[in-house]
């Protein structure tokens, strides 16, 4: 098959869409499928590099961090996807992107198969003052946008209720985004952790909790540096790796709790050294409940760090309360496993083997690649037999 997937996101920015871009492009071509992709450059200018076909784009920060709009028309280019003529559209993004694959859909008579990566409702403090508004703005954006396409992809169980809940009409399949295992299962490099210890001035004695992610409201970091300050014992570090809109607001939030000897924010890391920084942790934490899947749970658990995070649907069968750590409810849930976890070694290494085997087992990027094939296979058989009728 020619598959052609499109993206606002993709390199260098990491985050999950990009990372499920990257681990659904190998997974395809190394299944012999041709694929290449439509993105956002990150300057006004268009090109093409190989497989990958740049449209000029600018920021659009204030509508939400990060994002960018096209801005140049790049007909040529456009063309060159158009003569390729792709058997499969699938797209990642509802915006920039999405306008381009409707446009090549209707030139080339391709199938769009959409994956609805990101639940807009609880980012509507980014554009929208008024919640309810928000929320009714993106149940409507969000019926436009799959009316365009031939089915679904959604992440989790809890993407598919939130679609059905928005009535859009269209077959949605759930398949979770898988990811690369040998990234984060391979031996770690002790000296290089070492040399991280010694960097955040972490001690062989204290346990380290380690976030990895954006540092946005969403995210709900704050409520970890409350739990965190409500604890008694002073051998718990909170290790936060990544960046964002918030982190001057936390920054002051862990001054304002006298915490600064118990919280590190490592900033940005390159993604080939993320590994590292989950293999710091002795326990992956997290209190965002607007999460689609949360490719850093499957991170951490394919590290083996077991991890406690805020219960919400998309865990449902990744975070397994007993198996590979514990989804809490409140601070004293939170406290009462953290404490059991801390003082019992055995409970680790336990906890740690079931992480590692949840997500071998569940969670590979040549399950998730298998999958979403299939899925193309499908649509096309469809579209076949609909012709032919």
């Amino acid at each position: 098959m020619k598959v052609l997937i499109t993206t606002d996101w993709y390199t260098p920015a990491v985050n999950g869409v990009v990372t499920s871009v990257l681990n659904l492009r190998r997974e395809l071509m190394a299944q012999g499928h041709e694929v290449r992709v439509l993105t956002l450059s990150q300057t006004p200018y268009s090109r093409r590099e190989g497989d990958v076909t740049y449209i000029g784009a600018v920021s659009a920060g204030m509508i939400y961090p990060g994002a960018r709009l096209r801005t140049a028309p790049a007909l040529k280019l456009l063309g060159e996807l158009e003569v390729w003529k792709p058997d499969i559209i699938h797209t990642q993004c509802e915006f920039s992107t999405f306008f381009m694959a409707k446009r090549l859909a209707a030139a080339t008579g391709a199938p769009i198969v959409h994956t609805y990566h990101t639940v807009y409702e609880d980012y509507t403090h980014y554009f929208s003052p008024s919640q309810r508004w928000g929320r009714a703005a993106v149940a409507s954006f969000t019926r436009w946008a799959v009316a365009h396409t031939e089915c679904v992809i959604a992440p989790t169980a809890k993407v598919r209720r939130i679609l059905e809940r928005y009535q859009v009409d269209r077959p949605v399949h759930v398949i979770p985004t898988g990811i690369d295992l040998s990234r984060f299962n391979c031996l770690a490099d002790e000296t290089r952790l070492t040399e991280l210890r010694r960097q955040f001035g972490i001690s062989t004695l204290d346990k380290v909790l380690v976030y990895v992610g954006r540092l946005a409201e969403e995210k709900n970091i704050g409520q970890l540096l409350e739990l965190l300050a409500s604890l008694e014992r002073r051998d718990v570090r909170l290790l936060l790796v990544g960046d964002g809109p918030s982190r001057q607001e936390l920054e002051g939030r862990v001054r304002a709790l006298a915490m600064e000897d118990r919280v590190t924010f490592a900033g940005m890391v390159e993604p080939a050294q993320v590994a590292d920084y989950y293999r710091l942790g002795d326990l992956f934490v997290s209190a965002s409940t607007s999460e689609t899947q949360g490719l850093t749970y499957l991170e951490a658990l394919a590290a083996g760090v077991p991890a406690l995070c805020r219960r919400d649907e998309c865990l449902t069968g990744v975070i397994v309360d007993g198996v590979n750590g514990c989804q809490f409810r409140d601070g004293v849930e939170f406290r009462h496993f953290l404490e059991r976890f801390l003082d019992d070694a055995h409970l680790r290494r336990q906890l740690s083997q079931g992480a590692a085997e949840t997500a071998r087992r569940e969670f590979s990027a040549e399950a998730f690649g298998r999958r979403v094939a299939a899925l193309y296979e499908s649509v096309l058989e469809q579209r076949s037999r609909d012709h032919a009728a």
